[in-house]
């Protein structure tokens, strides 16, 4: 077992290497946000999709089109607007009068990272073209069914202080995010960092140092993560104690939660924990590893009742308690 153990890690380590020069690469441009990085790069080598959540101005746009620009992949980003519909979205139809015929043109979503920006803003028709795409990664015009691109990823940002005029996204449609990542102010040396590079007129450009072959390799690798079947329980008592908490002895936030976590949760955090421990460098999983990224993919998912806002408590409050009092393997 200890064998096959050292041969799984140094496998991981060589095939991870990638991921170690892709993150340098971004950090030249991006200042700070080493979580929002690492997490982008687990969406992405998990084939999920990640919602941001932060006010304007934190680097998510120059994230992606970073991300892009190291990885040689095609990049869109489109403004979510009141007025938007979904054929802005996935394409249309359009008469060629010359030939009598109906051509397809295909929309911005037909690209490798999709950046939709304040996806909230846009009405429930755009919302779920946009979802449906990212769940079934095809698209249909007319009566033709078109395969998006592969790798395929989708940021969606939302912006937290204005809240006016905006559509909520629903709970169901919500889960089908990988991940749900709050985004923070920068330190102040770090904002001192942004501060000089863009007054200086020099701003550091990002290289290409991998390729789309390199994600789909990255796709398969990450599975090689062993994970044991104590951490695998370990899961299934968080994402359980979301529902049916007063079984894991912590029954004071029963009335807190109207809804637990769905199953996706207990995929999705086992996929990522893998690609987590995958990026950096080893090939098993731990119970650190399941509390680090267990936020970002719980938050979304645990639907608090109006006691517990009246009470002013956030997931995070309910993620934090339910991680202090399981029980670790």
């Amino acid at each position: 077992m200890n064998d096959d153990m050292a041969f799984i890690s140094e496998k991981i380590k060589k095939e991870g290497e990638i991921i170690t020069k892709i993150i340098s690469e971004m950090e030249k441009v991006i200042v700070g946000q080493k979580i929002l990085l690492e997490r982008i790069m687990i969406a992405l080598i998990t084939s999920g999709h990640i919602l941001l959540e932060g006010v304007p101005g934190l680097a998510k746009t120059l994230a992606v089109k970073t991300l892009g620009e190291v990885l040689d992949l095609k990049f869109s980003r489109i403004q979510f607007t009141p007025d938007l519909l979904p054929a802005d979205l996935t394409g249309t139809m359009i008469f060629n009068p010359k030939t009598s015929e109906f051509l397809t043109r295909k929309g911005p979503i037909f690209t490798n990272l999709l950046l939709a920006d304040e996806i909230n803003r846009a009405p429930a028709k755009v919302q779920s073209a946009l979802l449906e795409s990212m769940q079934e990664l095809q698209v249909t015009i007319g009566d033709d069914t078109h395969k998006l691109n592969s790798p395929f990823m989708v940021m969606a940002t939302q912006n937290p202080i204005e809240q006016e005029g905006t559509y909520p996204l629903p709970e169901a449609q919500i889960d089908r995010f990988l991940l749900k990542v709050k985004i923070s102010y920068p330190s102040k040396e770090e904002e001192r960092t942004i501060i000089e590079r863009f007054s200086s007129g020099n701003s550091p450009k990002a290289s290409k140092v991998g390729s789309k072959s390199d994600i789909l390799k990255l796709n398969k690798a990450y599975k090689m993560v062993y994970i044991d079947e104590r951490i695998k329980e370990y899961i299934l008592n968080i994402v359980s104690s979301t529902r049916y908490p007063e079984e894991s002895g912590i029954g004071d936030i029963k009335n807190l939660i109207q809804f637990g976590a769905s199953p996706r949760a207990s995929i999705y955090l086992t996929d990522t924990a893998r690609a987590y421990a995958f990026i950096k460098g080893r090939g098993y999983v731990t119970p650190e590893d399941i509390k680090t990224i267990g936020r970002d993919v719980l938050r979304h998912r645990i639907i608090l009742s109006y006691e517990a806002e009246a009470e002013e408590m956030t997931s995070d409050d309910i993620i934090t308690k339910i991680f202090d009092n399981i029980e670790v393997p």
